[in-house]
């Protein structure tokens, strides 16, 4: 393993370059960092002199100049079994040593609430949840403890205790529970305001080498641990990481590991502290005789991390830890001193005592600063607000919290307060009529008034999309479309990234054989639905950045529909025929998890014949995490309620290099695997599409049709396949200069005959948009491969959001004149493409042209 010590310094050149373009205010490299780790002396007093610069202007800003943070908590150390090994940890222990001292697994609920009570007598305002991650993977006790007290995981227990505390004691839970999921983070964010984990470093060879010090540690993989940082962004949860500096990474490989939280700060803007810790040897540990990380070295890793996050970083140094020297790293540029404890020690580093909170302050003031108390969460993102607090906390946030500066209220009494659900859907607000108005007046303005906040920074979404592999352009197009003729099963990659790309007669050859599958496939009817959209709210703060319908709940086109106006619009369209109705909406934040069952079971009590094909695989998963169900326990709840199908929405392109470009926080495409399958697997089948057009390439396209038809051949439970070309002109992602103007003409037909291609004969049905395409596009899809139209769909407002320009109904004779543009006959279906009752077939006709009596705008 390699040591600080082998590394030569930097010249004096070096030296003096670097600090040069620190102090200029230009954007160090990861050589210039790491030359200026290594100040000493006066090097050291220069660079330090301006991370002070830099973190003054930055308090200034924040409306808090000369102001340095800190937290009084309390230290609940839930359980100290872990499933990981590192090689420098006292924390962590095992089952046998526990028994012997006599301890739980687990601290008890009693145990948590009595540490929780003592902080809140004297002040605490942070619970501080520290423990290992996922101890139940690797000791069979914890397993046991965990099922003796009725929780499938430790995360269930976590969630359990943070909301006890919330409501008995008024303490403000800071869960540190490892690495997470993007899944697990939406399943806690709802019990605290901030949650954390260390980087530590991005050195994978400490982890991945025999001896290193995070050597058979599953969660300290550097690509594992930058991974959940970059959840936590997307999941909009305030975020605390850092770096444990001298367990034998290099300097460069600590600029590297500065650098990498740099770019999840700038990617999602949700780093909301960084520490910088040094190393001190513990005894009993495998690392006891490696010296110590001095003060100097310290401080010169605050004063790099500083110059290279910004002003509006806000960077700490544990206090326990920096041996008196407190003056040194204020001037290195901290502005927090982190959590405080006048109650618990510091169970991580227990041989080094808090100071007391008195001294703190005194000597910060004796560096020219004032100490105040914060929150566990930062006052910038208790002055944002939404989506960074979950609605359930606002109440406990705000009772703590200086309206004015975000700040903790030192004097504010601790009381518990209740954490709950909301019960039911907001009330009915808003543009409720704007499925109708988007017609005749159009969208209030082309973006949302938080354009540039929600989305991310766009700087670095340009960066990220510029590293995405072009097009490939070669390829044997003849060769390929004589195997598509023989057998399109045989079709080897490279054959159908060819294809892709066809054009001219190439193009007009493929979409001829895909008309000729479809024709064995599903014969020549063209197939549509007689079915009404009902999309109960566009709130939504999930930040996806192609979605033009996501409204924030005070703009101006935002609504949110009552439960009775629901089911209202379900029985309008059963009078005039439907026998399916379409429900979506936006991740409203104060929608209950239970609302989706309320939404289906409204319509089933008011119209029972009516087919609920209802709620995205992001909506699933929302409604799971805020109810605390399994994805399979949800589903099941859902099914019981009415729901009958999902729509295979959400999905997008099926690759996270594209997803990550395209939303900041839906759900990854692993999940939206499981969410599916799992609905499947149920008896509860859906649909599948994929939006393209946009940032992605045709081997994004193969590769998500490949893993469709695979996910077919397990599980049966598609009914269709439905392209969903990308509509830009009020697309964020398109506003910002980033995405292409949606697909051509030619992507679009290559794309309906490959996916009639790739996925036969597992999925026989392809749909055409005619919302997206128009009357004329439509009917060219139905001439290369598309054997569906979709529905009349009576309101449509998401592509109509986005700009599409051909309407939001189509009659039946409408749909069917589609079918006849394209030399087909048609056939009215249901959902499952099955045969529609003559009373339904005949109520549809009967009513034919003319939409659902409107609604009024608001109750």
């Amino acid at each position: 393993m390699s040591a600080r010590g082998d590394q030569s310094a930097p010249t004096e050149t070096a030296m003096r370059r670097a600090l040069r373009r620190a102090s200029d205010g230009v954007a160090l490299d990861r050589a210039e960092a790491a030359v200026l780790l290594q100040a000493r002396g006066a090097d050291l007093a220069d660079l330090c002199a301006t991370a002070g610069r830099v973190r003054d202007a930055g308090l200034a800003e924040a409306g808090r100049p000369g102001v340095i943070t800190f937290s009084k908590n309390v230290f609940i150390p839930l359980t100290r079994l872990c499933r990981d090994r590192c090689h420098y940890c006292t924390f962590v222990t095992v089952p046998g040593k526990l028994r012997a001292a006599g301890h739980g697994m687990f601290l008890s609920p009693d145990e948590v609430l009595e540490i929780a009570r003592q902080g809140a007598a004297l002040g605490c305002k942070e619970a501080l949840f520290t423990l290992g991650d996922r101890p139940e993977d690797r000791w069979p006790e914890a397993r046991e403890w965990l099922d003796a007290h009725g929780y499938d995981d430790t995360l269930a227990y976590v969630r359990a205790m943070a909301v006890r505390v919330l409501e008995e004691t008024g303490l403000l839970p800071h869960l540190n529970p490892g690495v997470l999921s993007w899944t697990e983070f939406q399943r806690l964010k709802p019990v605290a305001p901030s949650m954390g984990m260390m980087l530590e470093t991005t050195a994978t060879r400490l982890w991945s080498e025999p001896g290193g010090p995070h050597h058979g540690s599953p969660d300290k993989e550097p690509a594992v641990r930058l991974r959940a940082l970059e959840d936590a962004g997307r999941s909009a949860v305030p975020f605390t990481t850092g770096l444990l500096i001298g367990i034998g990474e290099t300097f460069e490989e600590r600029a590297e590991s500065i650098l990498a939280i740099r770019s999840v700060a700038r990617r999602y803007h949700g780093i909301q502290e960084v520490i910088v810790q040094n190393f001190r040897a513990k005894p009993d540990t495998v690392m006891r005789a490696r010296p110590d990380t001095g003060p100097a070295e310290l401080a010169a890793a605050i004063a790099v991390t500083r110059v290279v996050l910004g002003p509006s970083a806000r960077i700490q140094a544990p206090p326990n830890l920096v041996a008196g020297e407190y003056e040194q790293m204020i001037s290195a540029g901290i502005d927090d001193w982190g959590g405080v404890s006048p109650v618990t020690p510091d169970h991580v580093s227990p041989e080094a005592p808090w100071p007391a909170i008195e001294e703190l302050a005194a000597r910060t003031a004796g560096a020219g600063f004032e100490l105040r108390e914060r929150l566990t969460v930062y006052p910038e993102f208790v002055l944002r607000g939404e989506p960074w607090l979950d609605p359930r906390l606002l109440p406990h946030v705000g009772a703590l919290a200086d309206p004015a500066t975000g700040l903790a209220r030192p004097d504010a009494p601790l009381l518990g307060r209740p954490w709950q659900e909301p019960e039911q859907l907001p009330a009915a607000s808003g543009r409720t009529d704007l499925h109708r108005t988007i017609d005749t007046e159009g969208r209030s303005a082309d973006r949302r008034a938080d354009f540039e906040e929600v989305y991310g920074d766009w700087e670095a979404l340009r960066e990220q999309v510029a590293a995405i592999p072009a097009a490939r352009l070669d390829g044997d197009v003849r060769a390929a479309l004589a195997v598509a003729a023989d057998d399109p099963a045989k079709l080897t990659d490279d054959q159908a990234l060819a294809l892709f790309q066809a054009d001219g007669p190439a193009l007009d050859a493929l979409c001829a054989i895909a008309d000729a599958v479809r024709r064995d496939a599903v014969g020549e009817e063209v197939t549509y639905c007689v079915t009404r959209n009902i999309n109960f709210t566009n709130v939504c703060y999930t930040g996806c950045r192609f979605c033009a319908f996501a409204q924030r709940r005070t703009d101006a086109d935002a609504y949110t529909l009552s439960l009775q106006q629901v089911a209202d619009r379900a029985e309008q369209a059963w009078e005039v025929g439907a026998t399916e109705v379409c429900m979506q909406g936006g991740i409203h934040p104060d929608l209950p998890g239970t609302a989706y069952f309320d939404i289906a079971r409204a319509v089933k009590e008011r119209v029972p014949g009516m087919h609920v094909h209802a709620f995205s695989p992001m909506e699933v998963v929302n409604g799971a995490t805020r109810t605390g169900l399994s994805i399979r326990d949800w589903l099941t709840a859902a099914k019981e309620a009415g729901l009958d199908s999902i729509p295979g929405t959400a999905a997008e392109i099926l690759d996270d290099e594209v997803r990550w470009v395209l939303t900041k926080g839906k759900l990854p495409a692993a999940t939206w695997v499981e969410v599916v399958s799992t609905a499947h697997e149920l008896g509860i089948r859906s649909s599948s599409t994929m939006m393209y057009g946009h940032v992605d390439t045709p081997a994004h396209w193969l590769g998500h049709l490949r893993l469709l038809a695979e996910l077919q051949q397990r599980t049966g439970g598609f009914t269709e396949f439905v392209t969903l070309p990308f509509i830009h002109t009020n697309a964020p992602v398109y506003l910002a200069g980033i995405a292409r103007p949606g697909p051509t003409h030619r992507d679009n037909r290559a794309v309906v005959a490959m996916a009639r291609l790739l996925l036969h004969p597992h999925i026989r049905n392809i749909q055409t948009s005619w919302v997206k395409l128009g009357a004329e596009g439509a009917a060219e899809m139905l001439r290369s491969g598309a054997n569906d139209l979709g529905g009349t769909l009576m309101e449509e407002t998401i592509s109509r959001m986005a700009g599409s320009a051909y309407g939001s109904h189509k009659s039946i004779r409408e749909l069917e004149a589609i079918a006849i543009a394209a030399g087909r006959p048609s056939r009215q279906r249901t959902t499952t493409y099955g045969e529609v009752p003559a009373e339904r077939r005949a109520a549809a006709l009967a009513s034919d042209g003319h939409l659902p009596e409107l609604l009024p705008v608001l109750d």
